[in-house]
């Protein structure tokens, strides 16, 4: 099977010039955790639309750089096959250069981070309080995974 991938631009932000780039990296990386059958949609926001988010479903007044909104449900389509709605996952455009600067990386390096580990949540996956620290490896299964997939992924470009 395959699976669907939808990607959008919150209106408050211009359509960045990578953009088409986003939807055939998110398969690759679908394929190389093994994820079949899932349906996921990312959006890019603003800080301002972040903060509304977090606000609302976190009560966290600040922007932050990524959150997964899981869904969990199941649908067949109109040829029968079943597939899994994963969720939405939300990435702050303002936060991924201030993230790249922060990691001292490039912003294709930081943009493929965020979907990774967006896609690892809608898959049940967490990290408690470990986070991805400059000179530390992680030690949490998901974190490990993240930065596995992120090498095996490292010829790949969005952001050129």
């Amino acid at each position: 099977m395959a699976n669907n991938v939808a990607v959008s631009v919150y209106e408050s932000i211009d359509f960045p010039a990578w953009i088409e780039r986003v939807e055939p990296f998110v398969q690759k990386m679908l394929v190389t955790l093994g994820f079949d059958g899932e349906e996921i949609s990312v959006l890019f926001c603003d800080d301002a639309y972040m903060v509304s988010l977090n606000s609302t479903y976190r009560g966290i007044d600040s922007p932050t750089d990524v959150l997964s909104f899981e869904n969990g449900g199941q649908y067949k389509d109109e040829n029968g096959i079943a597939w899994k709605c994963m969720g939405d996952i939300i990435i702050n455009v303002d936060m991924l250069a201030k993230n790249a600067a922060y990691f001292n990386i490039d912003e294709d390096a930081e943009l493929k981070r965020l979907l990774v580990h967006g896609v690892l949540h809608l898959n049940g996956f967490e990290h408690g309080d470990e986070h991805i620290e400059d000179g530390v490896q992680p030690q949490c299964h998901m974190l490990v995974l993240q930065e596995k997939t992120l090498a095996d992924l490292s010829s790949e470009k969005i952001i050129n």
